[in-house]
């Protein structure tokens, strides 16, 4: 996926600046930055939520716009912030609905193997028979995610899958968000604001700030101190665990 010179504007202010860059296949990109950065602006244009002002946003040779919606749905998938549903859905209604843009509402066998498949993957089985609203926030953002999982795309967009998760949760959530790549090969592009979550978890971490991007590249490339400190305006001190680059500011 090539993202090229995006540009978007509220009320004259500018969010995003010409902004650009490259997601890898097959591997965890995470979006960081203080609030009001980019990050959701771009996640949201990536997934055609939002309209960008400026620039492109293309993968497999075509530029996203020009895909019809259905067709896109097969190939690309987005966990919001807020999702809200209305109904008094079960847990396997829920991972159902992802098979939508292939069924069109008609689960064939195959459609009912992938739902199986989504729920076991996100250890569901025990609540698959649940309403969504009896779960907890870490049952319910599992299985949104298998859902989007059961929608069968190669790119997964999680805008903030932490979000008002405890660490418990949280944890577990990020080390599905990272089978997702290496077991089922599926690119996942993410917004985070733990960042020791996104250096743990993630081959690649995007650092936006005031609508630009400030350091883009691998994990050790962009936590380091320095770039830390620049983006988030506090100081950080970088310690290594399992071979990775963790912060802590104070």
């Amino acid at each position: 996926m090539k993202i090229q010179e995006l540009t978007k504007k509220y009320n004259e202010k500018t969010v995003l600046d010409q902004v650009s860059f490259d997601i890898h296949k097959g591997k965890v990109t995470s979006f960081i930055g203080p609030n009001g950065a980019g990050k959701s602006t771009v996640m949201g244009i990536i997934s055609r939520l939002i309209a960008g002002d400026q620039g492109t946003v293309s993968f497999d040779g075509k530029r996203i716009e020009k895909w019809k919606s259905k067709e896109l749905s097969k190939h690309l998938a987005i966990l919001t912030q807020t999702n809200n549903v209305q109904m008094k859905l079960s847990v396997e209604e829920l991972v159902a609905f992802g098979r939508f843009p292939h069924s069109g509402g008609r689960l064939n066998e195959e459609d009912k193997e992938i739902i199986e498949q989504a729920i076991d993957y996100m250890e569901l089985n025990e609540f698959r028979d649940q309403f969504i609203d009896e779960l907890s926030g870490g049952q319910r953002q599992r299985a949104y995610i298998a859902m989007v999982i059961a929608q069968d795309t190669e790119y997964i967009l999680l805008d903030e899958p932490t979000n008002n998760l405890d660490i418990y949760h949280a944890t577990n959530l990020m080390k599905m968000v990272r089978k997702l790549c290496d077991d089922l090969g599926r690119t996942v592009i993410m917004v985070l604001h733990e960042i020791n979550y996104a250096a743990f978890y993630s081959d690649y971490i995007c650092a936006f700030k005031n609508g630009k991007i400030a350091k883009y590249g691998m994990v050790e490339e962009v936590m380091t101190e320095e770039v830390l400190s620049e983006i988030y305006g506090v100081d950080f001190k970088i310690i290594d665990i399992q071979g990775k680059p963790l912060s802590i500011y104070y």
